[in-house]
């Protein structure tokens, strides 16, 4: 079992930067794939960045060049840094732990936290 818990979210302007941060209990969480999702009000929850147990990157379009997911195995932590925010980055953006990397059938959630960034 993992416990996420996400972190770091709060309202900027357009051009600022945000860090946040998804803390997890387990022991599971150092060998398993770290993925970043977000969910704007009315849309699907897409995915964002991920970052192996490897430290293998991954990102969606829309965030490529501006976002940096990184990971500390040591604190059980993954980071999603996010530069030159843009309005269409305004969602609610949740952290994912899963077993995908390893061919296990396992995912756990955060509760997400909320990011606004204004005009």
């Amino acid at each position: 079992q993992v416990q996420l818990v996400e972190s770091g979210g709060g309202l900027v302007q357009a051009g600022e930067s945000l860090r946040l941060t998804c803390a997890a209990s387990g022991t599971i969480f150092s060998i398993s794939t770290i993925a970043w999702y977000r969910q704007a009000p009315g849309k699907q929850r897409d995915l964002v960045a991920t970052i192996t147990n490897a430290g293998t990157t991954d990102y969606a379009d829309s965030v490529k060049g501006r976002f940096t997911i990184s990971r500390d195995n040591a604190k059980n932590t993954v980071y999603l840094q996010m530069e030159s925010l843009k309005p269409d980055d305004t969602a609610v953006y949740y952290c994912n732990c899963n077993g995908d990397g390893l061919g296990l059938d396992y995912s756990f959630w955060g509760q997400g936290t909320q990011v606004t960034v204004s005009s």
